[in-house]
């Protein structure tokens, strides 16, 4: 007798987020059986991959082989365009960390400026990430989805502290997208949505940050917090967790000790830059299993071993 197996295919599925315009928007989320399962039923939308830049430029990215693929580049606007070429890019990540009081507190009009450039230059879609200053990012995220209206861009991210000002300013008046950021855990990120939908934030144009840390800084706390959403979303068909998930990579992999400690300090640990790398391929794989959508990373090589593995997987 033949051996069928059995298919897990669920009754609910993740609601689509569609990302930027025209022939290079990307979808977000669409799938209802879980992660890279796709013996169980067809993946309608591959997990994406966001690109960091940054508002410092290339002078924040000292590693080699950051340097010499952006080489040339001295503006964010040119980073931008040089993501273009990038194997596995979907859509790039403006951060701008600048902007916070505590650092070089650079104006929102600078920001905004930077901003339009970085969307000038390149066709991908676009997330703006803030300082993580929540007066701050609220007034920049207005303002950004002000000028970039038409653009169909992320905001990245609206917190329970700010979320009224950030949902009704880029989802409701501008019409962007809106990323709903949580700390690790489920019932906070329900909750989160389920005021955004109440302050009248469509679903669609919502993404959950469900928070993120580098693998072994407490990831677990991460995981169990993916597989309950996803589990939660598809199994038990909770509307108000059925938005796909954005995780920030980057900024957690490439500032741990592994990352950042030299190797001159520790000579027995190798590469300092081919640390950070298994870093970052690391965290982004294990997000991608736990049920992230999209993962936001920075090294070329970590990029392009990712974009491998689900080109693979799907």
């Amino acid at each position: 007798m033949a051996f069928e197996p059995k298919t897990q295919a669920f009754t609910s599925s993740i609601a689509t987020v569609t990302l930027g315009t025209g022939d290079k928007a990307c979808k977000l989320g669409g799938v209802n059986v879980l992660p890279f399962y796709s013996f169980d039923a067809p993946i309608e939308n591959a997990p994406k991959i966001g690109v960091e830049i940054t508002d410092a430029g290339i002078a924040a990215y000292p590693q080699k082989g950051l340097q010499e693929f952006y080489a040339g580049c001295t503006t964010p606007a040119e980073m931008a365009k040089r993501v273009e070429t990038m194997h596995g890019a979907s859509f790039i990540c403006l951060h701008l960390e600048g902007a916070d009081p505590n650092g070089e507190n650079k104006s929102v009009e600078e920001c905004v400026e930077i901003a339009k450039s970085v969307a000038e230059a390149t066709d991908l879609p676009l997330v703006i990430m803030g300082c993580k200053n929540i007066e701050k990012d609220a007034e920049l995220f207005t303002k950004i989805s002000e000028a970039l209206q038409g653009k169909n861009i992320l905001v990245l991210s609206a917190r329970e502290e700010n979320y009224k000002t950030v949902g009704a300013s880029a989802a409701l008046a501008y019409g962007q997208k809106v990323g709903a950021e949580s700390a690790v855990d489920i019932n906070l990120a329900k909750q989160l949505n389920v005021l955004m939908t109440q302050l009248g934030v469509a679903p669609s144009s919502i993404v959950m940050n469900a928070g993120s840390a580098a693998a072994g800084y407490g990831y677990e706390y991460v995981a169990s917090t993916l597989d309950r959403i996803r589990a939660a979303a598809l199994a038990q068909s909770d509307d108000q967790l059925q938005m796909p998930i954005m995780t920030p990579v980057s900024t957690e992999t490439w500032n741990v000790k592994e990352a950042i400690m030299s190797e001159a300090d520790m000579p027995e640990w190798g590469s300092a830059e081919e640390r950070g790398i298994e870093m970052e391929i690391t965290t982004a794989s294990a997000c991608l299993a736990g049920g992230s959508d999209a993962v936001i990373m920075r090294h070329p090589a970590a990029i392009k071993a990712i974009a491998d593995m689900i080109e693979a997987l799907v």
